[in-house]
């Protein structure tokens, strides 16, 4: 069942896994980012969302912010020793752990995204396409959401409704965007993967693979 969602915010940053430190944003949101946005205002575990193009409508355009992050994680070993009864740790201190990081985000982003969604094996006997797919249309048209949907980070906050059709007007850009975070590996809960794929523009518009689909026909690793 296909769906069409347009989304837009003031700043992005959907950050390039190789930049771990000085954050650097890829140039247009990732496959896995539209998809997160779409399970913020509509999941069920009796389906999945298939990204299957992103129109940028927006000309793409950076800026150089920087941001308070905290240094620190609560440790898991402390978490453990404090549930058998150990005297341990379970806060951080923000005031004393916080580090200016620059980061290089997106401005002014705003897209199309066309996806449709397939059933699960989870899915119930009352369970269907048709009931998933008024449910989505009407929670887009109401702009409900389950959590706030984001834009990379949870700092830069997305805002959405459904596409009521018409001209999509993208960026008449044609780009090679170089290797792009598609989605991660689940199969394995222990060992949870990155895919990545060769991602291009054209037009302004980026058609990624299914990731689920080339993971049962290849195996896994990088999609070329």
């Amino acid at each position: 069942m296909a769906i069409q969602v347009e989304v837009w915010g003031d700043y992005a940053l959907f950050s390039a896994p190789e930049f771990s430190t000085e954050r650097l944003t890829y140039d247009v949101i990732t496959p896995s980012a539209a998809r997160g946005i779409l399970e913020a205002v509509f999941f069920h575990p009796g389906m999945r969302f298939v990204i299957d193009r992103i129109h940028v409508l927006n000309p793409i355009e950076f800026a150089s912010i920087r941001r308070n992050e905290v240094s620190k994680k609560i440790s898991a070993s402390n978490v453990l020793a404090a549930a058998k009864g150990g005297d341990k740790q379970l806060f951080l201190a923000t005031s004393q752990s916080i580090q200016q990081r620059a980061a290089v985000v997106l401005k002014n982003v705003r897209y199309m995204i066309e996806a449709h969604f397939e059933m699960t094996d989870k899915a119930t006997e009352a369970d269907n396409p048709g009931k998933f797919q008024a449910m989505l249309k009407r929670r887009l048209s109401r702009g409900q959401s389950y959590h706030q949907p984001y834009l990379g980070t949870r700092e830069f906050p997305a805002r959405f409704r459904l596409w009521e059709g018409g001209v999509i007007n993208a960026i008449q850009e044609t780009r090679d965007l170089g290797f792009m975070l598609l989605d991660f590996d689940y199969r394995n809960p222990e060992d949870i993967k990155p895919i990545f794929f060769r991602a291009k523009m054209v037009q302004g518009v980026i058609s990624p693979p299914d990731p689920v689909a080339w993971l049962r026909n290849n195996g896994g690793g990088v999609i070329l």
